[in-house]
């Protein structure tokens, strides 16, 4: 009787390895599935991603050109190799002038895709014909400055000697931001009394010669075809500055020159146009406008 049961005893303990090792090794067959499911998952996002990545770089990678008042002509320039340093594919070029001839220009359909004018009623003929994006940006400001050649033949010392007989006058053009705040100081002395009403018409008297931007008055002085001129204080530069002196306009009738930037409607460089102004108006941008001499923008 005892060895009836040795065969059927054998026969179960091999079942129940033989069920042991079957369930042992169950998991390790769906593991490669369960951890394959999230790497396909994975791979179009991670395609979206970059792709995503790309048209933002490309988005600001387009060749832009920017409409800027002549006397912005040494920061913008320093400006525009910075930024385009910032975003790699972006390019610059610019087409400096007075503001009211850029302004014209733009008006009538020059391709621009950023304006940076001196005045805030220069960059205004250009919003109220419809061809500004949104409202400008004050991004710097300015201030006056009286020079003269280096040897200051006519011996000016101040505002007022503008008006003695006989001194050669240079100044820009009527429309030009820089005439148009050179006449304000101008109408600011006549109220006072030290100068007298007269003031204004005595100085105009001496005007020799107006010049089509700023760069122009400037020149006149440093080749020494005028007496004195009014200009911004950020074109006496480090080349125009031993050849000419520098005479200041007293705070109580100098006035402070605020200069507006924006994008121009239908460019086709929208957002580079976005980013250089976003670039000026930076710190990098402002450090740049400040190494130059313009005041923090308002």
């Amino acid at each position: 009787m005892k060895q009836r049961w040795v065969p059927a005893l054998a026969a179960l303990l091999a079942a129940l390895i033989l069920a042991a090792c079957g369930s042992a090794t169950a998991p390790t067959t769906q593991a490669p599935a369960a951890t394959s499911a999230p790497t396909e998952a994975a791979t179009p996002a991670a395609t979206e991603a970059a792709t995503a990545t790309e048209a933002a770089t490309q988005a600001q990678g387009g060749a832009i050109t920017v409409f800027a008042a002549a006397s912005l002509t040494d920061s913008f320039k320093e400006i525009a190799t910075a930024f385009q340093a910032a975003h790699p594919g972006a390019t610059v070029t610019f087409n400096f002038g007075s503001s009211s001839a850029l302004a014209t220009q733009i008006n009538q359909g020059a391709p621009a895709d950023v304006f940076a004018a001196a005045s805030a009623a220069t960059f205004k003929t250009v919003s109220d014909a419809s061809n500004a994006d949104a409202s400008p940006a004050a991004f710097a400001t300015n201030k006056l400055t009286i020079i003269t050649p280096a040897d200051n033949p006519a011996k000016i010392t101040g505002l007022k000697d503008l008006a003695n007989s006989g001194v050669k006058l240079v100044l820009a053009v009527k429309g030009v931001p820089i005439r148009d705040y050179a006449e304000q100081i101008f109408t600011k002395a006549a109220a006072d009394s030290s100068f007298g009403a007269g003031f204004p018409d005595a100085v105009h008297k001496n005007l020799v010669s107006e010049e089509a931007d700023v760069k122009g008055v400037v020149s006149k002085i440093v080749l020494g075809e005028g007496d004195a001129a009014i200009c911004y204080i950020t074109d006496v530069t480090p080349d125009a500055a031993p050849k000419v002196s520098k005479i200041d306009i007293p705070d109580n009738l100098n006035v402070i020159a605020t200069y507006p930037i924006g994008t121009i409607k239908g460019s086709k460089q929208a957002d580079t146009a976005k980013a250089f102004v976003d670039f000026v108006l930076s710190s990098d941008g402002q450090a740049i406008l400040a190494k130059w001499g313009f005041g923090a923008k308002p």
